[in-house]
């Protein structure tokens, strides 16, 4: 059963009118052609109403359609893009985190190294995720695996879905800031081509630790921020219910992001959001992935190194306009 947005509601109407309409014309068995005009129409004036509201969703309906239950997940990701997918574990100090996960595979027929951020998507799935907030040992985990990656030359893709690093005691007891710290250090020095995906949330060093790539591809209705927007009007206004100015003020999107230079690339989705078809989505990711890797691989280690280099430094730098003071 397909679960709706509260923006969504109008879109909801009309696609509960089809399936009641479809059934109705199952069991009476009325005229095929009659019905078949109207399921027509219906689906016509949903896609067009669902067309509209996407045009026009604000920063806050991004975050909840990047946070929505059915939008693909890492795993969702690998079973679609990776055959022959190793998963390795642990980070050989601690133990094993569930909410990143990694291994080997081949990509397109590519070898590569694919890590991400699984959130879950039962219950049961998201506890043992830990809704894909990491602890030291994911990220310890991650860095581990790049050293892998980096040693036998082979190509990292990373998955950004996460609300943010674990922020529990016993995460900064065993050295929650050191470990992202040394993972996106990692990232910045790996001599192998790095492309990362912004897959739904980007939240805080929790996701920078594993984004800070050659290139950034970013889902259309993704978000990608320093904190939670929730986090922002708590610290800000005192209120957590001001959300919605903070998702607003903290340029959260894809299409801000792009203009910063925080991202390199805006993957469209279907209409609708991902969500809606999983499968769509996930092949225009594949498809973008390609395309990156396939340009990254014409530079050296110090080439790319160099590239990562240069782009995080002109991360929200502008030119001055031609005759301004």
């Amino acid at each position: 059963m397909r679960t709706y947005l509260d923006f969504e509601k109008p879109v909801a109407e009309i696609e509960a009118k089809i399936e009641e309409l479809a059934a109705l014309a199952e069991a009476s068995g009325a005229d095929a052609i009659s019905q078949g005009v109207e399921l027509s129409r219906l689906k016509t004036k949903a896609e067009s109403q669902l067309a509209a509201i996407y045009a026009k969703l604000d920063p806050w309906q991004k975050t909840q359609v990047a946070r929505h239950q059915d939008r693909p997940r890492f795993r969702d990701y690998v079973a679609a893009l990776v055959t022959d997918f190793i998963e390795l574990s642990g980070d050989r100090t601690y133990g094993e985190d569930a909410a990143i996960l990694g291994g080997t595979g081949k990509f397109m027929g590519r070898p590569v190294l694919v890590l991400g951020h699984e959130k879950g998507r039962t219950t049961q799935d998201r506890l043992k995720h830990n809704f894909g907030m990491a602890r030291p040992e994911g990220y310890r985990k991650a860095v581990r695996l790049m050293d892998l990656a980096d040693k036998f030359g082979l190509p990292v893709v990373s998955f950004v879905d996460t609300a943010g690093a674990y922020p529990g005691i016993g995460a900064e007891e065993r050295g929650q800031a050191e470990a992202i710290a040394r993972s996106t250090e990692r990232c910045l020095t790996l001599g192998v081509p790095m492309v990362a995906v912004i897959a739904g949330e980007g939240g805080s060093g929790g996701a920078i630790a594993i984004a800070a790539a050659n290139k950034v591809l970013m889902l259309e209705h993704s978000i990608y921020s320093v904190i939670s927007p929730e986090g922002a009007a708590s610290i800000l206004w005192k209120d957590s219910a001001r959300a919605k100015d903070a998702a607003t003020a903290m340029k959260i999107t894809a299409q801000d992001l792009l203009e910063l230079k925080v991202i390199d690339q805006i993957v469209k989705e279907p209409l609708g959001g991902a969500h809606r078809e999983a499968g769509a989505a996930i092949a225009t990711v594949g498809a973008a992935i390609a395309e990156a890797l396939d340009d990254l691989g014409k530079l050296d280690a110090a080439g790319l190194r160099a590239q990562r280099r240069d782009r995080f430094l002109a991360i929200g730098r502008f030119e001055a306009e031609a005759g301004a003071a």
